[in-house]
């Protein structure tokens, strides 16, 4: 049987298994997996690695922060970046802020992704104000469409929402089936903070770090659990970053409770020393941010054990000038700087330098952390994330030795530089396909704009409930008057 194209001869890693063999593609999509496969075309492996694309659950794509500051990527320049570091799905979000219509925020980042994107995309919600309207008409209907996350804040003026507004929208998400996202800080903690610290003349970006403290993680991530475990529903913590956080994800997990938690390159390649150089430290600042080398150990254990599901970019892009970063200049304070970092394209390059070729991950967890578990949180398994017949070939071959050093040419985002300059790294990406279109190939890209398709996701085991109640709830429940959510 011959196939459009066989990938022949390299060594193929799924999350379960990894073993020597050809992939045939037909029609875009995986057709078999064997030895001896015969193609209209052929791309020699020998020698790479062939893995699933990357898909990157968490990344901000042409969207205006809060600030009103529009970040550096549109979807063309970031899905070309994803591209370039072996990702073929990404799930950026669309920004709901205050007054705005949910369901005109969608239409538009629709409008702007389907003109633009080379690679897969999904669509995760912003909820910053959900009112009735939303909560009620647009957000139900955005699920329906297979948008099946949201993520809500609790830090952030204009974007916060308050513990009564965190309930309903969990509320909504357990009727309908969705996953709740969570920026979980303490606003009160980091407003007191930075209030005080601006009034001092410390407006340096290494007080925006001393700022987050990481009592204020941890106590946001404890109090949303809480929240979480009365209405009975799932939440993933977003870019947690703590040795304290990390332990109350362990425990609620240790409770039976559907808590799930993230991480970033910033947290186990960064550390609170890099922001420590100037005004040129708004380069690092993140919320949260980086923090030192026990949260970095606490990071790869949690990844290690489980308690931290999925490793994503938060690729948060924005230039080091007015545009972006310093919208005041030299006079800007780290209260009035753009927060984020890119991290897109340097996503997996980094963990499998860091990871696998140091020995803390075998091949079939970095799959697993990089591509499998996104797609099995998120509603697009076994179509993404995996090699296996009838999923979609989206797939990077890996040249596991290359040498790369790190440069802000070497990336192909907008941001114009890179936090992670001058590392070395060990793996690389060297042919990259899409549904079995190769769009990378050594160095060279030859996808056009707008191929990329939008992904209505299906429901996920991940969003369902865990069928607990707390004991107040379950006593109503013996009383035959359970609680309407």
């Amino acid at each position: 049987m011959e196939f459009d194209l066989v990938i022949r001869g390299g060594t193929v890693a799924t999350a379960a298994r990894t073993f020597a063999g050809d992939v045939g593609i037909r029609d875009g999509k995986i057709a078999a997996l064997g030895e001896r496969l015969a193609g209209g075309r052929e791309i020699d492996a020998r020698g790479r690695l062939v893995l699933p694309g990357g898909v990157d659950s968490h990344c901000h794509v042409e969207q205006l922060s809060s600030f009103g500051i529009m970040c550096a990527d549109d979807f063309y320049s970031a899905t070309v970046s994803a591209a370039f570091g072996g990702t073929t799905t990404i799930i950026p979000f669309c920004a709901q802020h205050r007054g705005d219509s949910l369901a005109k925020v969608l239409a538009d980042y629709h409008e702007r992704a389907r003109a633009k994107a080379v690679i897969d995309y999904g669509f995760h919600l912003i909820v910053a104000n959900p009112d009735e309207r939303t909560l009620g008409t647009d957000l139900p209907a955005a699920i329906a469409s297979g948008i099946r996350s949201f993520k809500i804040f609790m830090t952030y003026d204009r974007m916060r929402l308050h513990d009564e507004q965190i309930l309903d929208v969990m509320a909504a998400a357990r009727r309908q089936g969705a996953l709740v996202m969570v920026h979980a800080e303490n606003h009160g903690v980091i407003s007191w903070l930075a209030g005080r610290m601006v009034k001092q003349g410390n407006t340096l970006p290494r007080y925006h770090a001393i700022c987050h403290t990481r009592g204020s993680e941890a106590e946001a991530i404890q109090r949303v659990t809480a929240l979480a475990e009365l209405v009975d529903c799932p939440i993933l913590i977003v870019h947690v970053s703590t040795v304290e956080g990390i332990e109350q994800i362990r425990q609620a997990r240790a409770r039976g409770l559907k808590v799930y938690g993230e991480t970033c390159p910033q947290y186990l390649f960064l550390t609170a020393k890099d922001i420590d150089i100037g005004l040129a430290g708004a380069m690092f600042c993140c919320s949260p941010p980086p923090r030192d080398e026990a949260a970095q150990a606490a990071c790869w254990r949690g990844l290690a054990d489980g308690t931290l599901h999925v490793y994503s970019s938060d690729h948060a892009p924005y230039r080091m000038d007015a545009s972006g970063k310093l919208p005041k200049g030299e006079q800007t304070t780290f209260k009035e700087m753009a927060n984020g970092v890119p991290g897109l394209e340097l996503r997996l390059p980094l963990l499998f330098t860091y990871g696998y070729k140091a020995g803390r991950l075998r091949l079939e967890e970095f799959v697993n952390l990089t591509a499998t578990r996104h797609a099995q949180t998120y509603g697009l398994y076994p179509r993404k994330g995996t090699i296996a017949v009838g999923a979609d070939a989206d797939l990077a071959l890996w040249d596991p030795d290359r040498k790369v050093r790190v440069t802000r040419e070497l990336v192909h985002d907008n941001t114009g530089y890179t936090p992670y300059e001058g590392r070395e790294l060990t793996g690389w990406p060297t042919t990259v396909l899409s549904r079995g279109e190769p769009i990378v190939d050594n160095g060279r890209l030859s996808a056009r704009r707008g191929r990329g398709q939008f992904l209505a996701r299906e429901p996920s085991d991940a969003a369902q409930p865990a069928g607990r109640a707390v004991p107040e709830l379950a006593q109503l429940a013996a009383w035959k008057t359970p609680l309407q959510l």
